[in-house]
């Protein structure tokens, strides 16, 4: 029996009947055989091929809330990426769900992201005149863009899991909808402690009602809004909150728009921002031919504006201010001798 095949057994022996299990997967956009990894189920090695990706590397370059702050300490996109991938297995072992799923889901589910945050998928929606969703790109960049364009061949449980992350879509799975509230959790809070760090927010700035039910500082707002989600899942059998805790984090979220999200502090550059990647749509739509050697054959089969705007929905912060400044901004003279 291979180490594949205990696994799968442990399981089925272990995890809860709302778990995902790994020899019931839907399978693949493309079958694969069995016999090719006698080690890892599939989920841990779609695992795998998440981490290995160059999307998954960009990350850690990519705007979570505040454009390119000065400081090492901000939350990037790959940091909130890491984060809701904890707070997603804690949940799902908790839960004896499947943590291995779980995971997946997690790390893959801003893939999709653009450069400079949501600023960057309301300027590709601006461009494009129609709505940039950024799991539905990750979705895309999952399926089709990685791998030169042979894309990742996840399972189906995985795949939905990222769709699903957020928008209308609710995954089937538990594990996918663990991962969909625990990017929420994670969000918030984060985003508060960024927030307190730039000098925006202060403890005594979040509603007195809020703090009373969730918690007065970062530690005790993760630990009452995990621990409540564990053990009303467990009362009711139901993933589900209390409707007191629940109400409390939407409060929460609705406070950190008001005071954060739209602060012009915390977006004072997104104007900014908005203008490099439209421009640069503009400039590559004009000049197809100025895409990367490795975009052009895309062009053929997925048309100009969708080729356009996957480069530079895949752009990084600092790479997109240096197209813009190559393309845009005038060299000066250089006397040569």
């Amino acid at each position: 029996m291979s180490v594949r095949d205990q696994l799968e057994q442990n399981e089925h022996r272990y995890l809860s009947g709302h778990a995902a299990f790994s020899d019931c997967s839907a399978g693949r956009p493309i079958p694969e055989e069995r016999r090719e990894d006698e080690v890892r189920t599939c989920y841990q090695r779609d695992t795998d091929r998440i981490v290995h990706s160059k999307a998954f590397r960009r990350l850690m370059h990519k705007t979570q809330v505040f454009l390119r702050p000065e400081g090492d300490h901000y939350r990037t996109r790959m940091t909130h990426t890491l984060e809701v991938a904890r707070v997603a297995r804690t949940i799902a072992r908790a839960l004896r769900l499947n943590e291995d799923l779980t995971e997946a889901i997690a790390l893959g589910h801003d893939l999709g992201h653009t450069p400079f945050g949501h600023a960057g998928e309301v300027a590709l929606s601006e461009a494009l005149g129609k709505p940039f969703r950024h799991n539905e790109q990750s979705l895309r960049v999952v399926d089709v863009l990685e791998k030169d364009g042979q894309g990742l061949n996840l399972s189906q449980e995985v795949r939905l899991g990222i769709l699903g992350h957020t928008g209308a879509y609710i995954p089937e799975t538990w594990e996918g909808r663990v991962v969909r509230k625990s990017d929420q959790i994670a969000y918030i809070n984060h985003d508060i402690d960024d927030a307190m760090r730039a000098g925006i927010l202060t403890n005594a700035d979040i509603p007195g009602d809020i703090s009373r039910i969730l918690g007065e500082n970062h530690k005790e707002r993760i630990n009452t809004l995990v621990t409540n989600l564990i053990q009303t899942t467990m009362e009711t059998g139901e993933l589900q909150m209390t409707k007191e805790v629940e109400n409390a984090m939407q409060r929460l979220r609705s406070f950190m728009f008001q005071r954060v999200y739209r602060n012009p502090v915390a977006k004072g550059e997104e104007a900014k921002a908005r203008d490099i990647l439209q421009q640069l749509y503009l400039y590559y739509i004009k000049r197809p031919e100025a895409l990367p050697a490795d975009f052009l054959p895309q062009l053929s089969f997925d048309g100009m504006e969708r080729t356009v705007c996957d480069y530079i929905a895949g752009m990084t912060d600092k790479y997109a201010v240096d197209k813009y400044t190559e393309i845009f901004i005038p060299y000066g003279w250089q006397v040569r001798g």
